[in-house]
């Protein structure tokens, strides 16, 4: 490894190159892995209709809740890594890594069996209907086989990008994406697997990075190795990773709520293809957040690294840096979604005469208008968030993720659509992305007064 990319230099090289050196790979790699999603969406809806997307959509609470435990890991993981490594503690972080690999594979297990034992009760619940279910049980069934790999994939890519390795780390993410479109294509389009060849092209192409990260942190040049004593459960470092990714533990699990309670209102009060409808659009919303949590990602070892030295200086300056540069994401986002409705949603359905597919492009495509609105604001809510997190400080980022999902979201989702239908459903969500990023704003003015005024009560972690 290479001295510029040593986690050394994250104290003294200029912020704005460490954010070019770093984001640029995260952003890469965070815009491949949502690509993930929309890559078989795509694949999905042309290549087996418009109910299928539905059904594609009815899985994401439970990839979403497989998704809180593998974040609670790896950005947990991270964070402390880098911490860590500010600290001069290379051997805690190399203890880190092993334990990354024992969390996630307990998790991954547990996950899987629970899943595959009531998964046509949890589809049911999430909004299935008997047209539905068939596609949701096949995609689902095969993804939960995969659920270790899954676990794996994300929880040492993320260590691989904090050990100082941030373009291997999108490389690996890239190949992965790479070979599950082009696995989409065979298994869908030429071999006619149905909505099964997407899930067996995410679980395989999965399994071929998981390989490559192995192979990484296995050998002799890597900058954190695994090391036997890594490998046995070090409690004073789960607890450390646990409560530090506890808030994206929390984001995912009220997420997983959120998703559960808008499938069965939209059911409710527009079936099975108003589901279908928002399944898109929040693919497509979700690409730019993505891009969001890239920068964010940039920002972690950064942040991370100078706090942990006493550099709070250099902290918020990257912080601040990457909020313009989010900012400017989301706008970006919002303006494309606000002008270009149709065409985005065309990428995922075509015209072809029948009713469904007229319907659920009339529905995606008002529907994403509608989820967009505060989409350019949404960009500094991510990064304060974020922000908490890689300081150590989980209860603000825990509030800040809590408020957003369960004290604005939920309650509007209860009142709106009786009232107002369909449209109060895809309203409650920009409402509650104003208000939480206010909520924000008054949070990380606070932090950032503390660490000015009082810099010595600061890094207890």
């Amino acid at each position: 490894m290479s001295s510029q990319d040593s986690p050394l230099s994250l104290g003294t090289d200029s912020i704005s190159k460490l954010l070019l050196r770093y984001a640029l790979p995260a952003i890469i790699a965070q815009v491949a892995a949502s690509l993930y999603n929309i890559v078989d969406s795509i694949f999905v809806g042309q290549g087996v209709g418009p109910l299928a997307i539905t059904g594609l959509a009815l899985t994401m609470p439970m990839m979403n809740l497989s998704a809180a435990f593998g974040a609670m890991v790896g950005a947990g993981s991270a964070a402390l890594t880098s911490i860590r490594l500010g600290q001069g503690n290379k051997a805690a972080a190399e203890n880190i890594l092993g334990n990354v690999v024992l969390l996630n594979v307990v998790l991954g297990l547990v996950i899987m069996i629970f899943g595959l034992v009531y998964i046509d009760d949890l589809l049911f619940f999430f909004g299935a209907s008997e047209q539905t279910l068939p596609y949701a049980r096949e995609y689902m069934r095969i993804i939960l086989y995969g659920n270790v790999v899954t676990h794996l994939f994300h929880g040492l890519n993320n260590m691989l990008r904090v050990a100082g390795y941030p373009n291997k780390a999108m490389t690996i993410t890239l190949i992965s994406v790479l070979m599950n479109a082009v696995l989409d294509a065979i298994f869908i389009l030429w071999l006619k697997w149905g909505i099964a060849g997407s899930a067996w092209a995410t679980v395989l192409s999965q399994c071929v990075s998981l390989v490559l990260l192995f192979s990484h942190f296995m050998g002799k040049d890597s900058f954190l190795r695994f090391r036997r004593e890594g490998f046995r459960f070090h409690w004073d470092l789960i607890k450390g990773i646990t409560t530090i990714g506890m808030a994206p533990f929390m984001i995912q699990s009220c997420a997983c709520v959120v998703v559960i309670l808008v499938n069965t209102t939209l059911q409710t009060y527009g079936g099975d293809l108003s589901i279908g409808a928002y399944g898109i659009a929040n693919r497509v919303a979700f690409l730019f957040t993505m891009v969001v949590l890239g920068f964010t990602q940039g920002m972690q070892p950064i942040v991370g690294y100078n706090y942990g030295a006493r550099k709070y200086d250099r902290a918020l300056k990257a912080m601040w840096q990457t909020v313009g540069w989010s900012v400017a994401t989301t706008t970006l986002g919002f303006l494309i979604c606000e002008i270009f409705p149709y065409q985005v949603v065309g990428l995922f359905v075509s015209e072809d005469g029948s009713g469904d597919a007229t319907a659920l492009i009339e529905a995606s495509a008002r529907g994403l208008r509608t989820l967009v609105l505060m989409l350019p604001i949404v960009g500094f809510n991510i990064v304060a968030g974020n922000f908490f997190q890689h300081i150590g400080k989980p209860k603000r980022a825990i509030l800040l993720s809590v408020a957003r999902q369960m004290l604005f979201i939920v309650p509007l989702l209860l009142l709106l659509p009786p009232k107002y239908g369909v449209d109060g459903v895809w309203y409650s969500i920009p409402i509650a992305d104003f208000v939480s990023t206010a909520l924000a704003g008054v949070l990380l003015a606070m932090q950032i007064r503390k660490l000015r005024q009082n810099p010595s009560s600061e890094v207890s972690i």
